[in-house]
Parts: structure tokens; sequence; C-alpha cells
């Protein structure tokens, strides 16, 4: 899996309990402790799903969630409440204001865990999908092997990283630093002109002959897995 999670928790243990979690089912996690933050976060990235606290220093979870619902651009990130509040009414409150499922503290980690796999498995297939399919490009996430035709392609750990978080979003244009995050992590420095080599050695692994090129070069901003390929092959 490499669904993009956001954890917005301001209690410490809870924010470290979260991200081992879900780093150990294959999710990329972000994490902050404050709502204020999530808006830049959101931006830079956008996540596949939001875990939103309802109490945050700053800016309460509730408004964090309205001023997500408010925007056309972030209305429909799904949104998972955890909260202590129990209460029949702030969990109506919670659901009222937008969220798509409310966790009550403490919490049970599979539970969670299975909460977000069926919300994933709605909203974005893909993300959690074991196989990805483009035109006669398939990538299998449990045995690491990806084939084209009839043929298979052999590619680095980082090439089919590049390669699965492309075709996960085709269309999607990426910028380099976004792709480095993304493929190489936020703790690792690398040149932004790394990707460049590396999508270089990606379609030299993917194409051969006259096949159509399935990556994208979008001018002055990054590259896409083309969304026209799975039609054109």
């Amino acid at each position: 899996m490499t669904a993009s999670i956001l954890i917005v928790e301001d209690e410490e243990p809870i924010q470290i309990l979260l991200t081992y979690n879900l780093q150990a089912e294959g999710f990329r996690v972000r994490a902050t402790a404050n709502g204020e933050d999530v808006a830049h976060l959101v931006n830079e990235e956008r996540p596949d799903l939001i875990l939103l606290d309802w109490m945050l220093p700053g800016i309460s979870g509730i408004e964090v969630c309205r001023l997500l619902r408010s925007r056309p651009e972030t209305r429909d990130i799904p949104v998972i409440m955890l909260t202590a509040r129990g209460e029949e009414n702030e969990r109506v409150r919670g659901l009222a204001t937008g969220a798509d499922d409310y966790i009550v503290k403490p919490f049970s980690v599979p539970e969670l865990l299975a909460r977000i796999k069926t919300i994933l498995r709605r909203v974005n297939p893909d993300a959690i999908a074991e196989r990805l399919r483009a035109g006669d490009i398939a990538l299998d996430r449990r045995t690491r092997r990806v084939t084209r035709a009839a043929r298979d392609i052999t590619l680095s750990p980082t090439e089919f990283r590049l390669l699965e978080y492309l075709m996960q979003s085709p269309g999607r244009v990426y910028s380099r630093s976004q792709l480095l995050d993304a493929v190489w992590g936020r703790d690792i420095y690398v040149d932004e002109r790394t990707v460049d080599v590396h999508v270089g050695r990606l379609r030299k692994c993917l194409k051969r002959g006259r096949e159509i090129d399935p990556i994208r070069t979008v001018r002055g901003m990054g590259y896409s897995f083309d969304e026209r390929f799975g039609r054109s092959g």
C-alpha cells in the first residue's frame, strides 16, 4: 500500500502509536500536532485520508474539518475523527461537520486500520489494491513484479516505487520535490535531478522499440503517468 495518511494528533504517545502501525501496514505517513498546519500540509501533498483529533491546541479538529469541507480542492478527502467524546450528540456533531467516520478513544488499532482500509477501498481503490494495471503494464505490489505484455520488467526498488506511485494516480502531475518526498522519503537528502535520472532509467526499462512511453513529462512542473496510456495501449 502506498496510500498517504495525514495524522493530526497532539498527544505524542497516540501520534507515535498511529505512525508506527500505519507504516507497518505500508502506508506513507505524515503527522502534526497542530490543526493550523493542516492547510499547508494538504497543499504540499494531498493525503488519501486524514486522521483528525477533535481536541487540538488553537484551531479545533471540528473547525479543521469544516474548513476542509468548505474548499473544493479538499472537500472530498476522507476524514476520520479521533476523540475522547463518546456521547451520541458529539458523534452526530462530528459526522454532521463532514467527518466520514468517528473513533472514540481509547480505540482498537486493528479496528481503526480496518475502517481506514474500508474507506480507502470506497474512495480510492488503487491506493490499497495489490495489483495496478494500465494498458499492457501490470504492477503487483505483493510479489513486487512488473510486466509489460508478455515480458517481465526488471526494476530497482527505487524504480518500482516510482512507477507504483505514478500509476496510482494516472494523469496527476507530480513535481520533483513531491516525488522525492514520496519515493525517497523526507528524511533523506537527494538532489531533485536524481528524479530525472530515475525517470529516464524507468522509461528505458518500460519501453522497447516503438512501444508507447507511459510517462509524461510536463515542462516546468514534473511528471505523470499518462492517463491516455491505458486507452491507447
